[in-house]
């Protein structure tokens, strides 16, 4: 096995693209070099400081986001993966421009809380966790604004962002030099997600008119802390349907311990990264993904987590790897119909906020991911697997994921969730 497979490699980004109508004219230049004073800087406060609450503000709003996201995109034949982190921190930097009922759609969508400063903090809060030195694993996470060439933007509105999300302002020629500029941004997408994501934004996307560009990316990289041995690996059926099987390799532990929940509807498996901090939770449903995804919620997943409960168990997981591309904007697009159309409407969009006029709308949000699971790394994260359990003196539990699976990558103090997908065809790549 080469060596670059003996590692999970889990990353998404998010861009916002913002493109001014046809009466958007160059004006003079604003100062992008506004010095950071969060984000940018290392946190010097430990998780129990930063993390006061149960659970951050803003990481209840992202998992809320994640479910309703989940349940628009269930619908779609195969594989999902997304992270509802990088959607909603691309989006909070667009939100803090919108106004009126632009905004009030974006928050109801999104779940940010009333109060500005409060959603502010606890951004850069997580920020800087996420981002914190000295961790078992990789996770890492960046803010980029690309900006229109002489475009003056708000300094009230690039001050914050740049404070609170680190989002940085960079100044391209989306007017003279489009191609150019798309693919400047693309490649900070691939240096931020070490060359794991290519050509986010597809020719096309950016015009001549195109003014701003908000760009997320987050990366993470992490081993089990119980890893598979390689050895186990087989090749066995995992049920797509009742009427198709396909060959995948198996990965497989014997009989260690791992927080464990079964009932009536589901098994439910955590399986922490090293240093513990992270963790993959592989739901898998006892008769199939339609009887449990309508109920599934934020709320639901923590009810299950406070059941957890250590058992010795056996894990049967496949080993998968795909990437996922979603196109999301528009009036009728996925985050229109979640409620949010006004923000795609040239006519109605109101993003004064950041230029002091009504004149940018959002034309289009790109969102895409990648994900590979294997004996050392993530590879159980995509391991939701059929769980037999056989009544005797002696208990021996077994989670055979063999069918249709839900996984999760959740921050462990926070319960912010990172990465959410779902597993129907692992042997598919796309």
């Amino acid at each position: 096995m080469k060596n670059w497979s003996k590692l999970i490699w889990v990353l998404a980004l998010t861009p916002l693209l913002i493109a001014g109508t046809i009466f958007c004219s160059a004006g003079g230049s604003v100062n992008h070099k506004i010095k950071s004073e969060l984000v940018n800087e290392e946190s010097q406060k430990g998780e129990e400081e930063l993390f006061r609450n149960e659970e951050n503000i803003i990481a209840s709003a992202t998992n809320q986001f994640a479910f309703e996201l989940y349940l628009n995109l269930k619908d779609n034949a195969g594989n999902i993966f997304f992270s509802p982190f990088s959607l909603s921190t691309a989006m909070a930097m667009t939100y803090e421009g919108a106004r009126g009922q632009t905004a009030q759609e974006i928050k109801q969508v999104f779940h940010y809380p009333e109060s500005l400063e409060v959603m502010r903090e606890e951004f850069a809060e997580i920020i800087n966790l996420i981002n914190k030195k000295d961790k078992k694993y990789e996770l890492r996470t960046a803010n980029a604004l690309w900006a229109q060439k002489a475009y003056p933007l708000l300094t009230e509105y690039v001050s914050p962002v740049e404070k609170y999300y680190g989002g940085k302002v960079s100044d391209l020629d989306f007017a003279r030099e489009t191609e150019n500029s798309r693919l400047i941004i693309n490649h900070w997408v691939e240096e931020q997600t070490n060359n794991r994501i290519k050509d986010l934004i597809p020719p096309g996307v950016l015009n001549q008119l195109t003014r701003l560009v908000l760009t997320n990316a987050i990366y993470f990289k992490g081993n089990w802390e119980n890893q598979f041995p390689p050895g186990n690996t087989r090749e066995e059926e995992f049920m797509v349907t009742p009427e198709k099987k396909v060959k995948v390799p198996m990965m497989s532990i014997r009989e260690k311990r791992f927080n464990y929940l079964e009932n009536d509807e589901l098994q439910l498996v955590e399986l922490p990264y090293a240093g513990q901090e992270i963790s993959m939770l592989v739901l898998l449903p006892k008769k199939d993904l339609k009887s449990l995804e309508p109920g599934l919620t934020a709320e639901k997943l923590n009810e299950y987590k406070k059941q957890l409960r250590s058992e010795k168990i056996d894990i049967y997981l496949p080993k998968f790897k795909f990437e996922t591309k979603y196109m999301m904007g528009g009036k009728k697009g996925i985050l229109g119909r979640m409620g949010m159309p006004t923000a795609f409407s040239p006519a109605e969009a109101d993003f004064s906020g950041i230029n002091g006029r009504r004149d940018f709308y959002l034309s289009e949000v790109v969102h895409q991911a990648f994900v590979e699971v294997n004996e050392e790394g993530t590879e159980a994260a995509a391991a939701t697997g059929l769980v037999v359990g056989v009544t005797m003196v002696v208990k021996k539990l077994v989670f055979r994921a063999d069918h249709p699976f839900i996984f999760i990558i959740q921050d462990r103090a926070t319960g912010n969730i990172l990465f959410m997908g779902r597993v129907v065809d692992p042997s598919a790549s796309k």
